[in-house]
């Protein structure tokens, strides 16, 4: 199979990074490679505060590009973990793990790298256009803060501001559960009615039922699910194959957790992994050229993309091409998505919702009828993109597939970004965010890291892949621009799960373990820090006075000590000074914007919204 960009090149520095950088730059390396790009190392000496790449291709002016630690530009103190601190991730996570820490994945690192990819390729496309676009700047800063938009957006609402802290809620009384024997699990619906049947059928009541229900789609707007602890206790008592049986007859999903050895050892993850996280379908050239670009547009100005897509993973995806300039038509049912009323609200709309939507056209089509279809054929007949994330068979159900669309705009990049990708449609168990966790390995991964039973109930995939559904689309202009030829890209929350542990399901490019790495109490706040190398460990054992040789629990309690004299700000400043990577832990979403270094990516207005994460030069 050949790979959509074949012809194209990545120069970089990506070999000696500094050590915060390591992870950022093997994600770089093997998402390039997934798109066709070829490796190339660079002769040139690398940034000492962070990471840059040059995009070839022979028809191009060449493209700089440069990730740095923050968005002002900075890099001090800048690793993986840090930055989970400091862009309220941890916060977040721990909403419902108990406490504020890590996620145990190179998250930010890996959504770092797919932006700044899609960033290249967006200014690829505007040199096609007749740009003049030579240098795209971002950062893990502003990845992070991205990651976490939605929940920054109830955090700051005008009114009734969400003020959900690490530990608000209980770690234990949350999915998923575990069975009398031993087996972790998540539960899945979509739907009140399954819900109800399969709790009354393990001998809870019809208010404690519609209580969990509450709790439980909590989960995809807050990060957090206070369910009763009887529903916990009660699932403890049944065997697995119990709980299968009623999951069947009452129409409910299951899906135990699998580790990351599991996942491995599945016969199609191999060719998975060298794919990447999409599937891309070459079709005829149809001879369309893009129109040209004025002076100071985006790289995809006057591109439409039309999007008909719920939830987080695709709206994000079309809020990402928004931001690069494109005109984003969304369709909505007739009387617009439910999600629209979720409080906290400004002005009648959700700003959960309006931190995703802000910037596209709204359009009500009912789809499901004649003329409905007939408009979005009209609609789809001049656009460049076409995405959606309807269930499994929908779109030939609607003749809205790419066999359809095709035929009125034979140019048209089709796009699906869906839950197990188009080549596993058949998939039992509905393709969600925390299924997809619980069966990829990313949950357990998660649970390991954070000594809770399971994944995150922060919405790990869905925001990555919203990410890497764009940048499939991105990748699918470029190419289109340069052959002429439409593409099908189909991406998913498996294919973003896959880039998130490629590492370590490839046993290759695995990044060195921190020689120390924790979140430590302060006399005021939790301070992260991570010693990567043998040197930042001894001077942070010179500046608190304590022996890092002595053992794991000894040190912890010696550090636990020595940080208690001052607060987690002073300790930054102070270990800042010694080189050493340390960041105070943001625990309040709220006081996001008061970070200097992450001024530049937020907007403070009826709630604080995230910017636009690429600059072009």
């Amino acid at each position: 199979m050949s790979r959509l960009l074949e012809g194209c090149s990545l120069y970089g520095c990506v070999e000696q990074v500094p050590a915060g950088f390591a992870a950022l730059a093997a994600s770089l390396r093997y998402q390039a490679t997934a798109l066709g790009l070829e490796h190339r190392p660079s002769q040139g000496d690398p940034l000492a505060h962070g990471l840059e790449f040059t995009f070839h291709h022979p028809d191009l002016s060449p493209i700089d590009g440069m990730i740095h630690g923050w968005p002002d530009g900075s890099a001090h103190g800048v690793t993986e973990h840090t930055v989970q601190a400091a862009c309220g991730l941890m916060s977040v996570h721990g909403r419902a793990s108990g406490k504020a820490q890590g996620l145990g994945l190179d998250y930010v690192s890996t959504l770092s790298a797919s932006l700044a990819l899609q960033g290249a390729l967006a200014a690829a496309l505007g040199q096609l256009r007749g740009g003049r676009f030579a240098q795209v700047s971002s950062s893990l800063g502003a990845a992070g803060v991205l990651g976490i938009g939605q929940y920054l957006a109830g955090a700051t609402a005008a009114d009734e501001a969400e003020r959900l802290l690490p530990g608000a809620t209980c770690s234990k009384n949350r999915p998923p559960f575990v069975s009398a024997d031993g087996v972790y699990f998540e539960l899945e619906t979509l739907d009140a009615e399954p819900w109800r049947r399969f709790w009354a059928a393990v001998g809870i009541d019809a208010e404690q039922a519609g209580q969990g229900w509450k709790a439980f789609l909590l989960r995809y707007a807050k990060a957090v699910a206070p369910m009763p602890a009887v529903f916990r206790q009660t699932l403890a008592r049944l065997s697995m194959a119990r709980i299968r049986a009623l999951c069947a007859l009452n129409g409910m999903a299951v899906c135990p957790l699998r580790s990351l050895a599991e996942r491995a050892a599945d016969e199609d993850l191999p060719g998975q992994l060298k794919q990447g996280p999409w599937a891309f379908d070459c079709g005829a050239a149809d001879g369309r050229e893009l129109p040209p670009l004025r002076a100071g547009e985006l790289p995809l100005s006057g591109l439409t993309v039309i999007e008909s897509c719920r939830r987080i993973q695709g709206p994000l995806a079309g809020h990402l091409l928004a931001m690069l300039g494109a005109e984003v038509v969304r369709i909505e049912l007739p009387g617009g998505d439910p999600l629209r009323a979720m409080p906290p609200c400004v002005d009648g709309v959700s700003v959960r919702f309006d931190a995703l939507n802000r910037l596209k056209q709204v359009r009500e089509l009912d789809i499901k009828s004649a003329a409905g279809r007939e408009e979005l054929y009209e609609r789809v007949r001049d656009a460049d993109v076409f995405l959606h994330n309807w269930a499994p068979g929908k779109a030939a159900e609607l003749a809205l597939d790419r066999a359809d669309l095709v035929r009125i705009n034979p140019g048209l990049v089709y796009a699906y970004a869906g839950g197990w990708g188009h080549d596993r449609s058949g998939e039992p168990l509905p393709g969600t965010d925390f299924v997809v966790q619980a069966w990829s390995g990313v949950g357990a991964q998660i649970g390991q890291a954070s000594g809770t039973p399971g994944g995150s109930l922060f919405t790990v995939l869905d925001v990555m892949g919203g990410v890497v559904a764009a940048q499939g689309v991105t990748a699918a202009l470029v190419h289109r621009a340069l052959s002429g030829q439409a593409v099908r890209v189909d991406s998913s929350l498996l294919g973003a799960a896959n880039v998130l542990c490629a590492p370590s399901l490839q046993d290759a490019d695995v990044i060195p373990d921190s020689l120390l790495k924790g979140v430590y109490p302060t006399q005021s706040g939790l301070l992260a820090i991570d010693c990567q190398t043998p040197a930042q460990l001894e001077q942070l054992s010179q500046v608190l006075a304590v022996d890092a040789q002595t053992s794991p629990q000894r040190l912890d309690a010696l550090l636990d000590s020595a940080l208690s004299s001052q607060t987690a700000a002073t300790w930054e400043q102070l270990l800042d000074a010694a080189a050493i990577p340390a960041c105070v832990v943001v625990e309040d979403l709220s006081q996001l914007a008061q970070d200097s270094r992450l001024k530049p990516c937020l907007s403070l207005n009826a709630y604080t919204s995230v910017n636009a994460h690429w600059s072009f030069r």
